[in-house]
């Protein structure tokens, strides 16, 4: 790809930064402090204490999206990252662009699905659990839906779906290379239009110290494909002390 880059259409990457809502900003203050006192004692023992850890990150990774993620009984909580991907996504489905939409979460990608159910605008829906790959992949190449919905892992890489020209990461993820991935799946040989690329990260959450993370550690992350091993093989006491600041 590097080779025939400079013959592709240009790729604009932004950052979307999302102020939580104020009884969604409450709940995750309310957890941060919980995690945070718990794993403090934690992280001296990495090697014993990884996957808690790890499940503790997860966690408010998950609660920085939608707080009914985590807890049931907070679904009538707003989303403010459905709220924005959906402002824009009425744009663009208006002017006729069609957008590809990532997340590392399945459960967060049927919160989109039931937004986009209640809107009246179609989808095609690919993660792991997906039977009839070929004929949902089939329906967005062929223009039958203007929305993508994917899971970082089903369609990560393999995927040539240049009919899209807007592509929104809905969760900061550990490794840059698979953001490339998932990003490349439409900025590749046979796009004809300009891509655009939205980053959204709930401000004020450890989504931003993903972030400042993943620019400190770049070319360790780079090599590693999931989060299991880039946490086991990476992330020092130091680091998760910075995740939970």
């Amino acid at each position: 790809k590097e080779a025939v880059a400079k013959d592709l259409p240009e790729k604009q990457e932004q950052v979307l930064e999302v102020e939580l809502h104020p009884k969604h900003r409450k709940i995750y203050e309310t957890h941060l402090q919980r995690e945070r006192q718990k794993l403090m004692g934690l992280i001296q023992d990495m090697d014993r204490n990884r996957m808690i850890v790890f499940r503790s990150l997860t966690l408010l990774r998950m609660l920085s999206l939608d707080a009914s993620l985590v807890e049931e009984e907070h679904e009538g909580v707003p989303s403010a990252k459905l709220d924005v991907l959906f402002e824009q996504l009425e744009d663009i489905t208006a002017e006729g662009h069609r957008a590809l939409i990532f997340s590392q979460f399945t459960s967060f990608l049927k919160k989109a699905a039931d937004r986009l159910d209640e809107q009246g605008i179609k989808y095609a829906y690919l993660d792991g659990s997906t039977r009839n790959r070929a004929e949902v992949i089939a329906s967005f190449k062929d223009g039958v839906v203007p929305v993508f919905l994917i899971s970082l892992k089903a369609g990560g890489f393999g995927l040539n779906l240049t009919e899209a020209d807007y592509v929104f990461l809905l969760d900061p993820w550990w490794n840059p290379a698979a953001e490339s991935q998932a990003v490349d799946r439409t900025h590749r040989i046979g796009q004809k239009n300009n891509v655009m690329v939205y980053r959204m990260v709930a401000r004020d959450t450890i989504e931003e110290k993903v972030m400042a993370l993943k620019e400190q550690k770049a070319k360790l992350f780079s090599s590693v494909m999931d989060d299991d091993a880039v946490f086991s093989s990476a992330l020092t006491a130091e680091d998760i002390r910075a995740l939970l600041q």
